[in-house]
């Protein structure tokens, strides 16, 4: 079973990275008006915007982790508290 958490864990990462990743984005456009910088694309982007969006986009990521880390752990602790239990 506490293998079966961690891959939900795993899951629920990805998933929160995938929303994350839009959310930016969406974020970024309203905000800038231009689609965000991805290198992919023939429009010239400066170098201060591509930082910026490179910056917020890694903060928000290591957030979702650190968050997807930690309800893992506390849904493992749970489940071996209530197994001690039964």
């Amino acid at each position: 079973m506490n293998f079966l958490i961690k891959l939900l864990g795993t899951g629920v990462s990805i998933g929160a990275g995938l929303l994350g990743t839009k959310v930016v984005n969406m974020v970024w456009e309203k905000t800038t008006g231009r689609k965000p910088p991805t290198g992919k694309d023939d429009t010239p982007t400066s170098l201060r915007s591509a930082l910026t969006f490179a910056l917020v986009s890694a903060s928000v990521s290591t957030i979702i982790q650190v968050l997807a880390n930690r309800g893992t752990q506390r849904a493992i602790a749970r489940f071996a508290k209530t197994q001690d239990i039964v």
